[in-house]
């Protein structure tokens, strides 16, 4: 039950197994300018774009952040929808996907602000208004919270998309045992399916939006 359970987060099913793959499926979704005005698909991505560019252009003032966080939002958004269709295989429910872009994002924010902000980052480490005597305590703090960031980030990531996935796997092995019991739950399978969309999107947002906080700090 329990391997069975868990065999859906397995990225190697074979010798031939191409299920990483699935990170790059959103290519052939990505809408195309095919007509003289763009389709109803496109309009939706497009005013999306917008509007969380004019969220981000108000948390920080580099301009250039929107440029890198806005595909990483689209790319973690499109990997998170798709898990849920039948046999895509969700790579962001893997620490090795979210870590592999949380932990360079992170160490390239650092490397630019010590490197060029040196007193700024300083300045950071001990808040306004902190007393002497917790000054060294505060460094202590900063420096730790400063350090588990990428980990947080990808761990929040992962962690909420392996919970949607084991219960519905959970309740899927349960209901399958009985026809009964397969139409009784089918709407809290349908419910499941609109919440776990509703995370997928939320986490690819708070996922741009730390990263963007973390930006704006340097």
């Amino acid at each position: 039950m329990m391997m069975n359970l868990f065999s859906t987060f397995d990225p190697c099913t074979g010798n031939l197994s191409l299920n990483w793959l699935s990170t790059i499926l959103f290519i052939m979704l990505i809408p195309n300018s095919f007509w003289m005005k763009n389709n109803k698909t496109k309009m939706l991505m497009m005013n999306m774009v917008m509007l969380l560019t004019k969220e981000m252009n108000s948390l920080t003032k580099n301009k250039s952040v929107p440029m890198i966080m806005m595909p990483i939002f689209m790319l973690i958004l499109n990997i998170n929808l798709m898990g849920l269709l039948p046999y895509i295989f969700t790579s962001s429910s893997h620490l090795v996907f979210s870590m592999s872009m949380a932990l360079p994002l992170w160490m390239s924010l650092m490397i630019f602000g010590w490197s060029k902000k040196t007193n700024l980052m300083f300045a950071h480490l001990v808040p306004v208004g902190t007393p002497s005597i917790l000054m060294p305590f505060m460094v202590m703090i900063e420096t730790t919270s400063n350090i588990i960031r990428p980990g947080s980030l990808s761990v929040r990531l992962s962690a909420n998309m392996i919970a949607g996935h084991l219960l519905m796997s959970l309740l899927g092995n349960t209901s399958c045992k009985s026809s009964m019991i397969m139409s009784a739950t089918m709407i809290v399978f349908i419910s499941l399916i609109l919440f776990e969309a509703a995370v997928a999107m939320i986490q690819s947002y708070v996922f741009m939006t730390l990263s963007t906080l973390y930006s704006s700090e340097i």
